[in-house]
Parts: C-alpha cells; sequence; structure tokens
C-alpha cells in the first residue's frame, strides 16, 4: 500500500509550487495578457495564505481557514496605506516589498477574494468532507 501525504504535507508541496510560480510571475510578466499578470500574483498570494493558514489550523473549516486568509490578506493590503518611514522603509527590502506591498489598489481586494476562494475550492475538492487530519 502506498503512503499518503498528510494535510500538512499536501499543503506544503502546493507551497512549493505556487511560490517559484507567483515569483515568476512578479519579475517576469510575458506569460499571459496583461490584464491577467496584473493580478495572478496576487490570485496566487491569497492562495498561498489560505494554505499557510490551512498548515498552521488542519483541524479547522475550510471556511474557517478562507476567513483567516481574507482577513490577512486585506489587513496587509490596508497596511499599505500607513506611510510611516520605518514601514516604508520594511517594504524597500526585498522581503517586506514581496510580503507587505508597497500600494494599496482595491482591486487587489477582489484578487485577494479570488486567491481565497481558489484554495478554497481546491481544499473542497480534494479533501472529503469532514474529513479532517494532520
Amino acid at each position: 500500500m502506498k503512503p499518503q501525504l498528510s494535510a500538512r504535507q499536501t499543503y506544503a508541496v502546493l507551497i512549493i509550487f505556487i511560490v517559484p510560480i507567483g515569483l515568476y510571475l512578479r519579475y517576469r510578466d510575458d506569460w499571459f495578457p496583461d490584464i491577467v499578470n496584473l493580478y495572478l500574483g496576487d490570485v496566487l498570494y491569497a492562495t498561498l495564505f489560505f494554505f499557510l493558514f490551512s498548515i498552521a489550523f488542519p483541524g479547522h473549516t475550510s471556511l474557517r481557514r478562507a476567513g483567516y486568509a481574507l482577513a490577512a490578506c486585506y489587513v496587509i493590503e490596508l497596511l499599505q496605506l500607513y506611510r510611516a518611514p520605518w514601514m516604508l522603509a520594511l517594504r524597500d527590502t526585498k522581503p517586506g516589498g514581496l510580503i507587505l506591498g508597497h500600494q494599496f489598489l482595491w482591486s487587489d481586494l477582489l484578487a485577494y477574494f479570488i486567491g481565497v476562494a481558489l484554495g478554497y475550492g481546491t481544499d473542497i475538492i480534494w479533501r472529503k468532507p469532514g474529513k479532517i487530519d494532520s
């Protein structure tokens, strides 16, 4: 019998695929039409957050984990309105810029919703209803 990955291991594998794709899209914009390139990175960013919260809270429902991910993405986006010098300096670093972003955009909120919905949908399809494992 073949060993199966736990839920956390599966989420980790998904993250391992999402991060390089997101970074590629961040620095290269020749894969898709401009409108897709503009928002696909934000969609993947939110999907990544869903999977990170799924690793952190595997016993919580998919809907609750989706709520955590969406709230985190929205808070980070709203923090872009905070322009303190130390926050701007943090955003000027490579990791700070990738995680915290640089400029508030209303359209990012929709992209985050779509990304969390993508993670949620993947989770619902992949996991059997009521099945909780770590």
